[in-house]
């Protein structure tokens, strides 16, 4: 199966539900192969394909930086943003009513995107990220509007080992009264991390409560480092 579509409708979905389910995040196993990795990252120095461009230490965000995708996306982009968005809504419907919240997620990712320009959030989102030696991003969360889809993915890009060193990719859950707990996620080149973008809910004694979670990535000891950033709502 060639089509990046087709691989992401083949992946073991009920596996990844329950793990988004039990810990809050999941790895897909290999999406895009080497030469779409390769491809996407060598977009980087293509001004015309971007909107935007951060470097984060002039903002406190860690060291490296990163290029928001301009309209039209990438057709890798805009099929890994319209293929996974199906299999995830229902996770963040079920998450949505666990934590009492109103309304609900479309099924189709148009119509979601739909929402968000209603709302205002017209520009888009996915981001290529670039990380060179002694680079690292600071724990955070994308939320870049009132509308947020619960979930994103990052796609590594580069293969660890041979392209750079170091450079892993941490989530930190925070739960009420409680100590933060860390989680350090190894991937391999083409392989994605889904997981929450803000709030997930925990079962406890008394029902679900709501915990949250951050993401970065450490620091990068050699080489260079390149991810895809799937997020699926739009921006303000």
């Amino acid at each position: 199966m060639n089509d990046i579509g087709q691989r992401v409708g083949a992946l073991d979905w009920d596996r990844i539900a329950t793990d988004l389910d039990s810990a809050g995040w999941a790895t897909t196993g290999a999406v895009l192969t080497v030469a779409e990795c390769e491809a996407l990252a060598g977009l980087y120095d293509d001004a015309t394909m971007f909107r935007s461009r951060i470097v984060m230490s002039r903002h406190g965000f860690g060291r490296g930086e990163y290029q928001y995708f301009a309209n039209p996306l990438p057709a890798p982009v805009a099929a890994l943003r319209r293929s996974l968005y199906p299999h995830l809504a229902p996770v963040a419907n079920r998450w949505a009513a666990r934590l009492g919240q109103a309304g609900g997620y479309p099924a189709e990712h148009a119509a979601f995107v739909a929402q968000c320009h209603a709302a205002g959030q017209t520009r888009p989102t996915p981001l290529l990220l670039k990380y060179g030696p002694d680079d690292y991003n600071c724990l955070h969360q994308d939320l870049y509007g009132d509308l947020a889809f619960p979930l994103q993915a990052a796609f590594l890009l580069s293969a660890p080992g041979r392209d750079f060193t170091g450079g892993a990719f941490v989530l930190v859950e925070q739960r009420p009264r409680m100590q933060s707990r860390p989680e350090v996620v190894d991937l391999a080149q083409g392989e994605a991390v889904i997981f929450a973008v803000n709030h997930r809910p925990v079962a406890g004694t008394r029902g679900d409560y709501r915990v949250a979670m951050r993401h970065g990535v450490s620091r990068v000891r050699t080489g260079r480092r390149f991810t895809a950033g799937i997020i699926f709502h739009d921006a303000r």
